[in-house]
C-alpha cells in the first residue's frame, strides 16, 4: 500500500471564533529563494516521501486555507460539479431537432464514454495528485512549464467568464414572458447588472453557501422532470424512439449540442484546496455527479420523445416545458420554466467559484499579482470574484451563438494542453503518489485521451472563420500577457509572491529518488 505523509494541520482559527483569513506565508518569487521542498517550513514537511515516490502534500495536507467548517463536503461538491457541467436538461432539445429521437438518445448515452468519462477520470487523478487551488493550471505548469501553465489559466479563465456571461441573459429570457419590460432596453441592462451583483455577492459570502444553494437548486431543477417521467408512462410509445433519417441530420448542431451539455468536468479542480479531504471526496463527487448528469439528460429526453408525436422543428430551447404541459398540464410547464430560470443562477455561482479560485491558485504560484491571492473575511478570493464579475458584465452584450462558439473554441485548446500534460506527467513522474489513479499504464492513458482529442479537432474544424479569428486573437493576448507580467514583476511595479507552503513537485521528485537510491 502507498504510504501517505502524516502532516499535522496547524490551527488558523477556531470554530468558536470568527473566521480567520489565511496569513501571508509568502516569499518573493522574483528575487528570493523559498525553502527547498523536503525542508521543514513553519513546522510542516512539504514533501513527504512515500513508498512509491513523493506525496504531493499541497493545501490539503500542509496548509489550511480556511477553517475546517468552511470546507466543501461531498454533497455540495456533487452539485457544484452538476452545475458546472449541466444544470439540468435545459438545452438538450436541439439534439432532437438536429438528428431525431434515436440519434439524440444514443448521443447522450455514448458521448459520455467518448468525452465525459475520460475528462472526469483525468480530473479525479490529477485533482487528487495536486489537491490545491488552480487545478489544471498546476497540472500544465508541472508538465510543460509555467509559461504554458499561464496560457492554460488565461484560456480557461476567459472561457469560463465567456460562459458565465450567458446565464444572466438566459435567466431574463425565461422570465420575460411574465415581465415584458425585460425584453430589451435599459430595464434589461439594469436587470442584468442587478442580477450579476446579487449572484456575485453570494460567491463573496462563501463557497459553502454556494454549495448548499447548488444542492437546493439542483433538486428543484430535476424534480419536475421526475414528475414528468412518471406522468408520461401511460402515453409512451416505444416506436417513436427509433425514428431516424440520416439524410437530414445537422451534424454540426448535433455535435455542438452534445459537447455543450457534457463538458467542463475539469472545472471543479480549480477549487480542490477548498474541499474537505479532496483525495477521497473529489473522485466520489465526480462519479456521483456523472450519474446525475447522464440520467438527468437521458430520461427527460426519453420521456419527451416517447410520449408525444414527433415534430422536429418544435424541438428547440425551451420546448421541454411545452412537452410537460402536453403530458401533465400547464402547472408542470410553469414549474419547469421556473426551474430553468433558477438553474441559470446555479450555473452562474458555480462557474464564478471555479473562475475566481483559479485566479487565487495562479497568484499563489506567482503567475498573477499577490492581490489575487488575498481572501475576504469569508475565505473567498475577493479580487478574483470582482475580476470575474467585471468580465461577465463586459461580455454580456454578445449574442448567445457568439458566446457559445467562442467559449467552445478556447475550451478545446485548453483541453488539448490538459490531455498532453496528463500523458506527460505519467511519463515524467511514474512513481509519484496518485491517491486516485486510473488503472491503466502509459499506453492506456494515451488511448484514453485519443477519443477526446479527435472530438476536439472536429469541434475546432467546424468553427466559423470569424469565431476562429476572434478566439485566436484572445489566445495571442495570453501569449504576450505572460511576458508582460514577468516584466512588471522584474521592475517591481506590482508585488508578486509564491506561497512557501506549496511544494516544488520537481524538487520533491528528485529528492525522493535520491532517498530511495541511497
Amino acid at each position: 500500500m502507498r504510504e501517505e505523509g502524516n502532516l499535522s494541520e496547524p490551527s488558523v482559527g477556531s470554530a468558536d471564533g470568527p473566521p480567520v483569513s489565511r496569513g501571508s506565508p509568502h516569499t518573493e518569487s522574483s528575487d528570493s529563494q523559498g525553502e527547498k521542498p523536503g525542508d521543514t517550513m513553519n513546522g510542516i514537511s512539504s514533501s513527504p516521501v512515500g513508498e512509491y515516490g513523493p506525496a504531493y502534500e499541497g493545501l490539503e495536507g500542509g496548509q489550511p486555507t480556511v477553517d475546517n467548517f468552511r470546507k466543501v463536503s461531498l454533497i455540495p461538491l456533487v452539485f457544484l460539479i452538476f452545475y458546472e457541467v449541466s444544470g439540468g436538461p435545459f438545452g438538450i432539445e436541439d439534439s432532437v431537432n438536429a438528428a431525431g429521437p434515436l440519434l439524440a438518445l444514443i448521443g447522450f448515452l455514448v458521448f459520455p464514454f467518448i468525452w465525459s468519462i475520460p475528462e472526469a477520470l483525468i480530473t479525479a487523478e490529477m485533482g487528487t495528485m495536486f489537491p490545491e487551488n488552480g487545478g489544471y493550471v498546476v497540472w500544465v505548469s508541472t508538465a510543460l512549464g509555467p509559461y504554458w501553465g499561464f496560457q492554460q489559466g488565461w484560456m480557461k479563465w476567459l472561457s469560463g467568464v465567456i460562459d458565465n456571461a450567458l446565464y444572466p441573459v438566459l435567466f431574463l429570457d425565461y422570465i420575460k414572458s411574465a415581465i415584458p419590460a425585460l425584453e430589451g432596453g435599459y430595464p434589461r441592462v439594469l436587470a442584468i447588472l442587478v442580477l450579476t451583483v446579487l449572484l456575485t455577492y453570494m460567491n463573496y459570502r462563501g463557497l459553502t453557501i454556494v454549495g448548499w444553494v447548488a444542492v437546493f437548486l439542483g433538486v428543484f431543477s430535476l424534480l419536475p422532470f421526475a414528475v414528468m417521467s412518471f406522468a408520461a408512462i401511460p402515453k409512451l410509445k416505444p416506436s417513436r424512439w427509433i425514428v431516424v433519417d440520416l439524410h437530414s441530420v445537422n451534424w454540426n448542431l448535433y455535435l455542438n449540442t452534445l459537447f455543450w451539455n457534457l463538458n467542463y468536468w475539469d472545472s471543479i479542480s480549480t477549487l480542490a484546496g477548498e474541499v474537505k479531504d479532496p483525495k477521497k471526496t473529489l473522485p466520489k463527487s465526480l462519479f456521483y455527479a456523472l450519474i446525475i448528469v447522464v440520467l438527468g439528460y437521458f430520461f427527460p429526453l426519453l420521456t419527451g420523445t416517447g410520449a408525444i408525436k414527433l415534430d422536429r422543428d418544435q424541438w428547440t430551447d425551451g420546448y421541454l416545458a411545452d412537452v410537460a404541459k402536453m403530458i401533465a398540464g400547464v402547472w408542470l410547464r410553469w414549474w419547469i420554466q421556473g426551474a430553468a430560470a433558477l438553474s441559470n443562477m446555479g450555473m452562474f455561482v458555480a462557474e464564478m467559484s471555479s473562475d475566481s479560485f483559479q485566479l487565487l491558485g495562479m497568484a499563489e504560484r506567482g503567475m498573477l499579482p499577490e492581490c489575487f491571492s488575498r481572501r475576504s473575511r469569508y475565505g473567498t478570493p475577493l479580487v478574483g470574484i470582482l475580476f470575474s464579475a467585471s468580465g461577465v458584465v463586459l461580455l454580456s452584450w454578445l449574442s448567445f451563438q457568439e458566446i457559445v462558439a467562442a467559449e467552445n473554441f478556447l475550451y478545446c485548446i485548453g483541453m488539448m494542453l490538459e490531455l498532453i500534460s496528463f500523458i506527460r506527467l505519467r511519463i515524467k513522474y511514474p512513481t509519484a503518489q496518485r491517491p486516485y489513479k486510473i488503472p491503466v499504464g502509459t499506453i492506456g492513458a494515451t488511448l484514453l485521451c485519443l477519443p477526446p482529442a479527435i472530438l476536439i479537432c472536429v469541434v475546432l474544424a467546424l468553427s466559423s472563420l470569424k469565431v476562429a479569428l476572434v478566439s485566436l486573437g484572445a489566445v495571442f493576448i495570453g501569449l504576450v500577457l505572460q511576458p508582460g507580467l514577468k516584466y512588471i514583476q522584474r521592475k517591481r511595479w506590482v508585488k508578486f509572491s509564491v506561497n512557501s507552503n506549496l511544494p516544488d513537485f520537481e524538487s520533491a521528485t528528485h529528492d525522493s529518488t535520491e532517498t530511495l537510491v541511497h
